[in-house]
């Protein structure tokens, strides 16, 4: 999965960055936000020798903007295209794809504000999940406004929640007062029709904000990505602004999120920074993705199993194998000098070929090399190994 990643982030010329796991506790409560489930639920924090509150990293977009500020990234030219992979850590009722230490592969596109940058964005996403092998998931996009427009919904959303507080999960109703964006995030089932009647913030976007959402819709449709506009789709925090999104597969069940992203402009101010850095980005449950994609994804299978029979076969077929790696195909050496368990291994790796080397081989120059899908044995010269098993079966 993270190769397949890898290749992706390279195409559209994203980089890697690599955080620190620990961070100042500061940094998450201003970069997650002080009233998230993360925060006040979810973090591993503790105090260090001297005293400082210090916490396992829960999400990898606070870390990136801090470096992004802290070593001036903004100087470099164009938009900063970075990417990462790595464990993070909360502290949740383990589920299904879900655990304390997961990992995560994720994002970040920082200096632009433009709506063809989100647009690439989802598309590197839709991108990396199909090559991973991820069929028939959903791309649901939203916009949730900026500081102009969403005021005007915020107030009218709570107007709205406190009639209906009394009905609502417990942590919903201490929502309604802290941040009533979360409400409409809200995953408790009893609670969907109460949230579905609430009033939506497209309804309350400002021309801007509109122009910015019929934009990143019609830049998608150019690309031919299919998705499903989901008014109720939110960021709960005061930084992020206009485009968010997230794909859902049913593989998973209830909690039935693979990834979720999203456009967050105010964050480095909200971390102190002087100067704006309008970004946007998106993480990858990795764990949940693996287990999205794992009925359907095969393995890649083993080019070559050499049965080395023998003292002087063992010494001639590590060379061997070297030769033909070099030439990039994998390659394993049988542990055992009989030739029955050394074909049974080959079958249980699942290698396309073995090669026999033996003390008979070894003085005429010629090695037998089985196809292990159609049984096929052919002997062949040692400069002649790497064009047979080129063959795919």
């Amino acid at each position: 999965m993270e190769a397949v990643a890898r290749q992706v982030f390279r195409a559209y010329n994203y980089h890697e960055i690599r955080t620190p796991i620990l961070e100042e506790t500061q940094l998450f409560a201003r970069g997650v936000g002080e009233e998230t489930d993360i925060v006040t639920k979810e973090m591993y924090t503790f105090e260090d020798r001297d005293g400082t509150s210090v916490t396992l990293r829960p999400d990898a977009t606070a870390s990136v903007m801090r470096a992004y500020i802290e070593h001036r990234l903004d100087q470099r030219p164009g938009v900063q295209k970075l990417y990462y992979m790595g464990p993070m850590f909360r502290r949740e009722r383990p589920q299904k794809g879900r655990y304390r230490q997961f990992f995560q592969i994720g994002a970040e596109a920082i200096g632009s504000e433009s709506a063809v940058v989100d647009a690439e964005v989802i598309e590197m996403v839709v991108d990396l999940l199909q090559r991973a092998g991820l069929e028939g998931f959903t791309l649901l996009l939203n916009s949730v406004g900026c500081p102009k427009c969403r005021p005007v919904y915020i107030k009218r959303l709570r107007e709205e929640l406190k009639k209906v507080a009394p009905r609502l999960c417990e942590d919903c109703r201490r929502r309604v007062e802290t941040n009533p964006l979360r409400v409409l995030d809200c995953k408790v089932p009893e609670d969907q029709p109460i949230i579905d009647r609430l009033p939506m913030i497209l309804d309350d976007l400002d021309p801007d904000c509109r122009a910015h959402f019929d934009s990143v819709q019609q830049l998608l449709r150019e690309r031919g990505i299919a998705f499903e506009v989901r008014a109720r789709l939110v960021r709960g925090l005061d930084y992020y602004m206009r485009t968010t999104f997230e794909v859902v597969h049913g593989a998973l069940g209830a909690q039935n999120s693979v990834l979720g992203g999203g456009r967050y402009d105010g964050l480095a101010e909200a971390l102190g920074s002087k100067i704006p850095a309008p970004g946007i980005g998106f993480s990858i449950g990795e764990d949940r993705l693996v287990m999205a994609v794992e009925r359907a994804a095969k393995t890649e299978s083993l080019d070559l199993f050499i049965a080395a029979l023998g003292e002087r076969a063992v010494l001639q077929a590590g060379p061997m194998a070297r030769q033909i790696r070099q030439s990039g195909y994998s390659v394993e050496i049988a542990p055992d000098g009989k030739l029955k368990r050394a074909m049974e291994l080959a079958n249980k790796l699942g290698a396309r070929y073995t090669l026999i080397v033996g003390d008979n081989e070894i003085n005429s120059g010629r090695y037998a090399l089985k196809n292990m899908i159609s049984g096929e044995q052919v002997e062949v010269a040692r400069d002649e190994i790497a064009a047979r098993i080129a063959i795919k079966n």
